[in-house]
């Protein structure tokens, strides 16, 4: 390659090596010879497929040169799809490591000076297949203005893409998790920078600080933005949530829960559904991971502008969770790692899939008290008993930190109790729901069956993609009630996987088939009720496959407690309620997340 000759840039270039491209394989844009760092000499294509690259030596000599025996893996040929390039820029005069190779295959390493430029793009762990990193490609040549316009070339190709974000509403909770929430937004801003991608950036300083900025931004300046980020735990995300949701959301209520002394038949239609939602439940909660106040939200929710320009399901905005909370159950199930940089290419990259999300409707407060109705979205989990309980006794020592959670969980297991209470869900897919969940009773330990196949859900995950429509079924099904004592009842949206729950509660849970997993835990023993737990923790554990569990698919439940009360966890805010219904919505949001890989 001459070091001072000539624009190298053209694919028609006759001076330049010619590249042999397979059948079917889509001719070249530009190809120009490079110095390619820690590489060596090479001939660079650039396609409407993305980049390619091949050593010069390569190109007369494909015998596999080795080095003492050792094979150069240096020779192979290597590209990256445009899909994974973020940003190329161009940085000027400085030096390159070529690696050279000897008569005898031996690798020697020469330092040379030139104009440079570097393409950003990411790159999958091979160990760690949701594990995505940032990898820098960079080249070398003698000529300012062909590094100059390769870099144009390719941030005009970056620019055809029209998934990818330009603006985005960051909120970053700095109290989060282990208050680490403004470091990790540190370490990843550059990544949106190198892209171009415009970022509003608001660091909370107060609980329910992102859900009161969401109910008053206008829907002008919402539609300024491709979407908003939390950078937080999930307690963050739902705050964002609701303030979007609250405001912009109109549906109808879920079923009314009948009254204590209606008479009611077990194979009853579904009720009227009722007026619309338009207000928020007061939290008690001042969690730092779920950090909604009760002052927040006890009033009214009126949208600020009532222009019907956002509404949702809506298929431009979507929602993005950069995780730094204590769980970040939300971020595991849709990116399959809590992994901040993660989470931010897959923002940056425009990654898309579609969230089912619950909508929770506290009808009483008490038995005596008149009906309010009050709404709540949630993304992960609403449970009452022994989940109430945790969250309401967690309280008492907020000063240990996330650890309280574990020490307010053994006290709660160790008091054991159970709650009088009625359920009535709508029966869906009942041949096919309960497979899984009661495919094994409790048995002897020395004579476990071999479980049943789970489902999961998946990167491209075929039941989430299917054309499948569920928002007609309460039409067409009937109740099942079921009347008892609880140690838990539970609403799952998707699986809840955690550091503590491997496979999360519900592992065949999907983020998109328009199905909430109702968990219905009777009274029971203590030492079953520890085996179900201790299940939970196991990777690979069955946690649902107990005579006193029963597990349904459903798209609405309602609730009706009896006797002594406990309250709802609703995604880790406490909701009191004597009366309760949900209904689930199938892919609401859209998520900046591609669904986990493993």
């Amino acid at each position: 390659m001459k070091r001072n000759g000539g624009d190298y840039s053209m694919a028609h270039d006759d001076s330049q090596p010619h590249i042999q491209y397979n059948v079917g394989e889509k001719p070249s844009i530009l190809t120009s010879n490079f110095f390619m760092d820690q590489v060596g000499e090479i001939v660079l294509a650039l396609t409407p497929d993305g980049l390619s690259w091949k050593l010069m030596e390569s190109l007369s000599n494909e015998d596999g040169s080795s080095c003492w025996g050792i094979r150069l893996a240096s020779k192979s040929d290597t590209s990256i799809k445009s899909s994974d390039v973020y940003a190329a820029d161009f940085i000027d005069w400085g030096l390159v490591h070529e690696t050279r190779h000897t008569n005898a295959g031996c690798l020697f390493d020469h330092v040379s000076e030139m104009y440079r430029f570097r393409v950003h793009g990411i790159q999958k762990s091979k160990a760690q297949p949701s594990h995505w990193t940032s990898i820098i490609h960079t080249f070398g040549h003698d000529n300012r203005q062909t590094c100059q316009m390769w870099v144009n070339r390719i941030n005009m190709f970056l620019g055809l893409e029209t998934n990818r974000p330009k603006s985005l509403l960051v909120f970053v909770h700095p109290r989060s998790g282990k208050r680490n929430g403004c470091r990790i937004w540190e370490n990843v801003a550059p990544l949106f920078s190198q892209a171009k991608v415009k970022t509003k950036v608001v660091v909370t300083e107060r609980a329910g600080h992102a859900f009161d900025a969401m109910t008053s931004i206008t829907n002008r300046e919402l539609n300024s933005y491709d979407g908003v980020v939390a950078v937080g735990g999930d307690g963050l995300f739902n705050e964002i949530l609701n303030g979007i949701l609250l405001s912009r959301h109109n549906a109808p209520y879920p079923p009314v829960p009948p009254d204590h002394g209606q008479t009611v038949d077990t194979h009853n239609e579904i009720v009227d559904p009722g007026p619309t939602v338009t207000m928020a439940e007061p939290l008690a909660s001042g969690e730092d991971e779920s950090p909604l106040l009760s002052t927040s939200l006890d009033s009214h929710v009126t949208n600020p502008n009532p222009d019907p320009e956002v509404s949702f399901p809506n298929e431009r905005f979507r929602f993005g969770l950069i995780p730094s909370g204590s769980t970040d159950a939300i971020v595991m199930c849709t990116t399959g790692a809590r992994d901040p940089v993660t989470s931010a290419l897959q923002i940056i990259l425009g990654e898309r899939l579609r969230l089912d999300i619950a909508q929770v409707v506290r009808w009483k407060t008490s038995r005596t008290s008149k009906d309010e109705p009050r709404v709540r979205y949630t993304a992960s989990f609403a449970g009452y008993g022994f989940y109430g309980d945790v969250i309401t006794e967690s309280e008492k020592y907020r000063w240990m930190g996330p650890k309280r959670y574990d020490y307010a969980g053994t006290k709660v297991f160790l008091k054991h109790r159970s709650y009088d209470a009625e359920v009535s869900y709508i029966n869906v897919e009942q041949e096919k729901t309960n497979t899984w969940a009661n495919g094994r009773r409790i048995k002897a330990f020395w004579d476990l069956s071999k479980e049943p196949e789970r489902a999961l859900c998946r990167a491209k995950c075929d039941v989430c993609n299917t054309n499948q429509t569920t928002s007609d079924t309460h039409q067409e099904s009937k109740l099942t009630r079921v009347r008892g004592r609880f140690l838990s009842i539970g609403a799952a949206v998707i699986s809840c996987r955690n550091e503590k729950a491997p496979d999360g509660f519900v592992a065949d849970a999907h983020l998109s088939d328009g199905f909430l997993d109702l968990i219905l835990i009777k009274d029971c023993p203590r030492a079953f009720y520890l085996w179900h737990l201790t299940e939970l923790a196991r990777k690979g554990g069955t946690p649902l496959n107990f005579d006193f569990i029963e597990h349904h698919k459903t798209t609405t439940f309602t609730f009706t407690s009896f006797g002594e009360e406990s309250v709802w966890n609703v995604d880790g805010e406490v909701l009191v309620a004597h009366k309760l219904s949900a209904q689930v919505f199938r892919g609401l949001i859209s998520l900046f997340a591609s669904g986990p890989e493993t």
